[in-house]
Order: C-alpha cells, then structure tokens, then sequence
C-alpha cells in the first residue's frame, strides 16, 4: 500500500516536466516570423571628413577638403568620395567625386568599381572629365591604410593612384598620421598638366588631438613633388614644381 502513492507521485510528476519541456519548444516553432539570428542585413552608414583645413602654400592659400562616406552592409556597400581644393586668393582650384560600389572580397579588403568626375575651377574655360574606376581598399599588415586605384578616362587615357596611411597612437588621443601619395598615367595630357609616366609624389604628415573620437583639430606640414614629364609641363605653365605648405584643419566623423 505504501508504494502507489510513491509510484503515482512519480508518474505525475514525468507528466508535469514532460509538459514543461514540451510546450516552449511548441511555443517557439509557431513564431514563424521570428528573424533568424544568422541572418544579419542590417544597413549603416558612415560620414568622415578626413581632412578639412586650411593649407598656407604660398600665393594661393588654399582650403582643401577630403570627405568619403558609404551607406551598406557587412559585404556590398555604395561610396561617395569627394575631394578638391580651392585658392582662397583668384579662385582656381579643382574637385573629385567618386561614386562606387563596394564589395567585401578578404577580410579587411573591399574590391571598389564606379565613376570619377573631375572638373578644374577658375576664371577661365572650366575642364572636366569623367573616368572608370576600380581600385581596392584596405588594411596592409600592420595596420597601413591603402588604397591602389585605376582609372580610365572617357578619351581612354589610363592612369593610376596609390595612397598610404598609418595612425601612430602617441597616447590614447594624440595622433600622428603620416600619408603618401603617389600618381602615375601612361599618356601625356596637356590640358590637364599631366606627362606619362610617374607624375608627382605627395607626403603629408599631420598631429592630431582627439577631443573627442569623433571630433579632433589638427597641424601638420605637406611636400608635393612634380616630376618627370608632367614637372616639365608646369615649368612651361609658369607652375611651381615643388610646394611645401604648413597645414591646420578638422578631422570629423559621423
């Protein structure tokens, strides 16, 4: 008599956890709309304006700007790139715009196809062109910032530009960021100041202070070099070929 109360117990007491085990599992296979955690296309996006300052290059006294965002996701992403410079005395200058896509081929690399626009800015006739363009950009091993691009102009002149950069953490905020640029084309063309072969050589160097992350001021100095061909072509315009400018400015991102 003493052992079906014992064995009744139990057997109630399988029915209970049996229920209890069974009905979140029936719960959860009707929540047909619930998202699948593996699925993640979320879209973001991102504002940088790299540079944005003041240049005290001698007689034009520029203001340069160099701006990229991109709207997407972890592996397709559209860019908007814009960069230029105009003289805050006679008004010549000139600007870029990029629009490309974006799709993540290797970690840290993105493989970049799209359009480029250029157009010079000053008093006389202005000059533009448009170009294909396909580049990569990414992180090199050790954390160097690289961006090889080519170009292809709608007259079919080719061109390339590679660009390096590397932050240099002095402390947690203060930032030194040395940047390289170097350009080359296979034709010569006048109108644009441009010789074939390697065309000129950019190297920036600029200290930053991060206020905040997404806010610093900066100082810096620049050494541009013409050469080859393309030195040739500014020597005949009357252009300097080489310029060295003291640099201040704004790093800001969204």
């Amino acid at each position: 008599m003493s052992r079906m109360p014992t064995f009744r117990n139990w057997c109630v007491g399988a029915l209970v956890t049996f229920a209890v085990l069974l009905t979140p599992t029936q719960a959860l296979a009707q929540k047909s709309d619930w998202p699948s955690p593996i699925h993640d296309n979320r879209t973001f996006w991102f504002l940088l304006f790299d540079q944005l300052e003041f240049a005290s290059v001698s007689g034009a006294q520029p203001v340069v700007w160099d701006v990229e965002g991109w709207w997407g996701g972890d592996y397709n992403r559209i860019w908007l790139k814009l960069e230029g410079e105009r003289a805050t005395r006679g008004g010549d200058g000139d600007i870029e715009v990029q629009g490309l896509y974006s799709r993540l081929i290797a970690p840290y690399w993105d493989f970049q196809a799209g359009v480029r626009y250029d157009r010079k800015l000053g008093p006389g006739p202005g000059l533009a062109r448009a170009h294909l363009v396909l580049g990569l950009q990414g992180l090199a091993p050790y954390w160097f910032e690289l961006e090889p691009a080519l170009f292809i102009s709608q007259d079919g002149d080719v061109s390339a530009r590679v660009n390096a950069s590397y932050d240099m953490l002095l402390t947690q905020r203060l930032i030194l960021q040395p940047w390289v640029e170097i350009n080359l084309a296979a034709q010569t063309v006048k109108e644009w100041g441009v010789g074939s072969g390697l065309n000129d050589i950019s190297v920036e160097l600029r200290l930053r202070y991060e206020l905040r992350r997404e806010f610093a001021p900066y100082v810096g100095v620049s050494w541009f070099q013409r050469v080859g061909r393309t030195a040739d072509l500014a020597r005949s315009e009357g252009n300097r070929v080489v310029e060295l400018a003291v640099l201040g400015g704004f790093r800001i991102w969204f």
